[in-house]
């Protein structure tokens, strides 16, 4: 059971924080004045757990948690992270959508492929495959990340690669009877493979895009303006065998023959907005990152009702979004856990401002007035509704905009210093 730690804030609190990480995410609350690490499941006042830590202590902990004690993930976050039920939960808030009679919103459900769970929609998947021959299908294992188990379909013998992919267990049912493996099948997603990407430079390339979310009801979301794209290092061709061509992950872009470690694969999010806006124009660029922003909010909204909602909880997102040939958004997945280890030195910038910002966002020093609508380089998007419109009432992405972190932050730092030389010192009999 956790124990009562006292509430932090205010000069001189220590606030404990715990991680078993040690990349950017470790350095950042390192850094932090009066932020010291403690390696205790009970005594903290921070924990930014993995799933592991979630599945074995969270409930232990959770009875005798304070309202300033956070841990960094819902208790169901794998509604919106795992694969399959990501699409499940898009498919039902489509088909809730459809059943009120808001065909338009549920028209607006758009940016995710055909997909399929194998093995209880094999027939289903196996009908739209025949239905529309020559076209490409990808498969994915749903609880695995960084490219593993993942490849391409063209005909339906390459299915038996995804029989390859399979998990034992041992038969319980007679404990005094010689054990017999079990072929259990793992469950994978398959899905209409987007075979037409836009390309830069001829290769293909996806987006990885910040969210943090501190509450589902009410929803409050921030998107952090600063990104990347992962490309691949090769040329895109409609090769089905080389992965290195289709899939961007960087755990599978380091083995090709081509990767350079120090430049990596990467452009930022900014660069890549700058480069579309020269070559379509400033009305389109910004409508294609809007609706990446809508897409990322409706996606949220898909499962709103659906995470378990919990004070003490929030969630850091990574997104990964396709842009077709069209610049039509498409979402491939939602991390929970997405990488904070650096691979480059811009990458180790990026990420070590991101995690800093979402740590002011998180306010255990007790600094934020509550009103802020930007934090370093997150946009407050969505309370309970939608927050950004301009003076026309005209919604605003700041997606791959100039990231002013630091001046905004240096600016935020300058007010809590003047509001604490404002507030008056304690009597010598209250000391």
């Amino acid at each position: 059971m956790a124990k009562a730690t006292p509430k932090p804030g205010g000069p001189g609190q220590t606030i404990y924080f715990r991680t078993c990480l040690h990349n950017t995410i470790h350095r950042v609350l390192s850094n932090r004045p009066g932020w010291v690490e403690t390696d205790s499941d009970e005594d903290f006042d921070f924990v930014w757990a993995d799933k592991n830590w979630m599945q074995e202590h969270f409930e232990e902990v959770r009875p005798s948690l304070q309202d300033h004690q956070r841990v960094n993930h819902f208790k169901n976050h794998f509604e919106l992270t795992r694969k399959d039920l990501m699409v499940k939960n898009l498919k039902r808030i489509k088909k809730q959508l459809d059943k009120e009679d808001r065909k338009a919103e549920s028209a607006k459900y758009d940016f995710f492929p055909p997909t399929f769970v194998l093995p209880s929609e094999y027939m289903m998947f196996e009908n739209s495959f025949n239905s529309a021959p020559g076209m490409t299908w990808i498969a994915k294992p749903t609880g695995r990340a960084q490219g593993k188990g993942i490849y391409l379909v063209t005909d339906l013998r390459d299915m038996r690669e995804w029989k390859k992919w399979m998990k034992w267990k041992e038969d319980s049912a007679k404990p005094k009877a010689p054990q017999r493996p079990e072929p259990v099948i793992e469950p994978y997603i398959v899905q209409r493979y987007v075979d037409n990407p836009y390309l830069v430079g001829g290769k293909k390339f996806d987006l990885r895009i910040y969210v943090a979310v501190t509450s589902f009801s009410p929803l409050t979301v921030w998107l952090y303006r600063s990104g990347f794209a992962r490309f691949s290092g090769s040329r895109y061709t409609s090769d089905t065998k080389d992965l290195t061509v289709h899939a961007t992950n960087v755990a599978i872009q380091k083995h090709a023959s081509n990767y350079d470690p120090d430049q990596g694969c990467k452009w930022s999010l900014h660069s890549l907005k700058m480069y579309l806006t020269t070559k379509h124009g400033y009305e389109k660029t910004q409508t294609v990152f809007f609706e990446i922003q809508m897409a990322i909010l409706r996606s949220l909204l898909a499962v709103q009702k659906t995470i378990m909602q919990d004070k003490h909880c929030f969630e850091l997102y990574g997104y990964d979004v396709l842009l077709d040939e069209a610049l039509k958004p498409w979402l491939i997945e939602v991390n929970a856990s997405p990488s904070l280890t650096a691979d480059t030195v811009t990458d180790e910038r990026l990420k070590m401002g991101m995690l800093e910002d979402l740590m002011d966002i998180l306010d255990l020093e007790g600094r934020r007035v509550g009103d802020e609508q930007q934090i370093g380089g997150f946009d407050l998007i969505y309370l309970n509704g939608p927050i950004q419109v301009d003076k026309q009432g005209n919604h605003v992405c700041y997606l791959g905009c100039h990231n002013p972190r630091e001046k905004v932050r240096r600016k935020m730092l300058r007010r809590i210093a003047a509001q604490s030389q404002q507030q008056p010192r304690p009597s010598a009999a209250s000391r």
